[in-house]
Formats: C-alpha cells, sequence, structure tokens
C-alpha cells in the first residue's frame, strides 16, 4: 500500500548520476548521540518509506537523539522510474547511494522482507560502513526460491515468452507485475546458495505466522552466517508485516541491543 506522505513530513532527492532520483528523508542526531551509528532503514517489495515501521523507527530515533534515515526504491514511493525497471541490483545501488552520500560513520541496517536482502548486500559491498544488521521477515533470494520455484511449468513458459507474470498482491488493492528481468537479474545476487561474507552482528526477527515468507527462511539466512555474531528470535504471534503494536516493541528492544553491545 502506497501511504502519501504526513502534512509535516519533508522529503529529499538525492540525484544519480542517471539523471533518476531516490527520495529520502534524513533525521540527524543529537549532537550528544554523535559517536552513535545511525540507522538506515530498507523497504520491501513494493513498499515505501511511509510505511508503519519506517515512521515508527524514525520516531524512536527522534526521541532517542539517533541518526535515521528511510528512502524509497527506484520504482518505489516517490523515487523516479517504472516499478516493472527495477531490479535487485539496481536497489542495491540506491541503498549504497544513500549509505556513501548521506552518512559517514558506521550504521546499523534494519531491512524489511526484501530490504533484508537489500541490506546483506550493501554490508557485503560496503562492511567498513556498517556497524550491525537487523533483518525483518528476511526475503534474500525470494525471486528465485518463492517466485520462480512456485510457477509451474505453464506459469514459467509464460514467464519467458512474455517477460512479466502478475501476482496477486496480499497487502494492497491490484496485482504485482513479476518481470523476466527482475528474476533473472536476482540471480546475480542470490545469497542463500553458500556462506555470506558478513562479519557485524546479525538479528533476525521473523514471524511464525508468516504467509508470504516461511520463518524458514530465517533459519536458513542464519546458516549461511558463519563469520557473524547472528541470532534469530522467533515471533510466535508475529506475520509477514511484524507491524502491531507488540511487534514494534520486540523491534525497538532489538535496536536498543544493538546499541547496548555496540557502545560496549
Amino acid at each position: 500500500m502506497r501511504v502519501q506522505p504526513a502534512a509535516t513530513d519533508t522529503f529529499s532527492a538525492l540525484k544519480r548520476k542517471d539523471g533518476n532520483t531516490i527520495a529520502y528523508h534524513q533525521l540527524p542526531p543529537h549532537p550528544d548521540k554523535a559517536s552513535l551509528p545511525g540507522v538506515i532503514f530498507f523497504g520491501g517489495f513494493h513498499s515505501d518509506m511511509t510505511g508503519t515501521k519506517a515512521t515508527f523507527l524514525q520516531r524512536y530515533c527522534h526521541e532517542h537523539g539517533l541518526g535515521f534515515v528511510r528512502f524509497d526504491y527506484f520504482g518505489h514511493g516517490l523515487s523516479s522510474g517504472a516499478f516493472t525497471d527495477g531490479t535487485i541490483g539496481r536497489w542495491k545501488e540506491d541503498a549504497l547511494e544513500i549509505i556513501d552520500r548521506l552518512t559517514t560513520s558506521p550504521q546499523i541496517l534494519i531491512g524489511s522482507s526484501m530490504g533484508a536482502w537489500i541490506m546483506l548486500l550493501a554490508c557485503v559491498a560496503r562492511p567498513h560502513r556498517v556497524a550491525s544488521l537487523i533483518g525483518l521477515a528476511s526475503a534474500p533470494d525470494f525471486t528465485e526460491d518463492l517466485i520462480w520455484n512456485a510457477f509451474t511449468p505453464a506459469e514459467k513458459e509464460k514467464m519467458m515468452a512474455e517477460g512479466r507474470f502478475s501476482l496477486p498482491a496480499e497487502h494492497c488493492t491490484g496485482e504485482y507485475i513479476i518481470t523476466r528481468q527482475l528474476i533473472e537479474e536476482a540471480r546475480e545476487h542470490l545469497l542463500l546458495r553458500g556462506p555470506i561474507p558478513v562479519t557485524c552482528p546479525v538479528r533476525l526477527l521473523h514471524g511464525m505466522k508468516d504467509q508470504d515468507v516461511p520463518w524458514q527462511t530465517s533459519e536458513k539466512l542464519l546458516t549461511c552466517l558463519p563469520g557473524a555474531r547472528a541470532s534469530l528470535r522467533l515471533v510466535h504471534r508475529g506475520d509477514h508485516r511484524l507491524s502491531t503494536e507488540e511487534d514494534l516493541a520486540v523491534l525497538a528492544e532489538t535496536l536498543e541491543e544493538a546499541l547496548r553491545n555496540r557502545q560496549g
């Protein structure tokens, strides 16, 4: 669901070399907290930076004096481009632009669903710029494991012939257009096929009632992080969105733990 920004929100645009723009909102840290890592939120597939978790994290960071950035990928929300032209690699590059141009110190990256895949790719590309990772209903490799591998032979044939396939949207009106380009390009970025070279602390949260991305995906991700101090917390009543008041309290607790460990 695309929610219109609140009247009090002000959004900026980061211009890329190709002329496209990345919409973002940045909250500077309080001077007394400048030594702490900032927080960057990575949204999910077909979501934007006005969602419940993004705005909750902004309020949390404001109350605790932390720097915070939320943004829209290419083809999402207020950023330029068509969603159907987007790829995992393109969205990873958007994330790196945000890290490289808007921040200077190591950051805590928080990724929701596809956003967890993007944050992992960003961490591999910029390990010295990442203090720790928090994955919410992490969905690395979802294009291959949860979409392509779930297609019937007839659906795969249709995708290859027409270049796109429509999937019903679970959380908004309409449908998602899955392109052949998205599926094929994503194969260059798959992570769950072997060890992932991440060494910072990683905390994974996953709802056991998730109907979109099975919690076993986070369990598998955990086994692919042998070099990281990684943990998985299963939220027994949590669904894919992890946006209830109870879920957000768990998220805040997890972020506080990451900050405490960083200070220690």
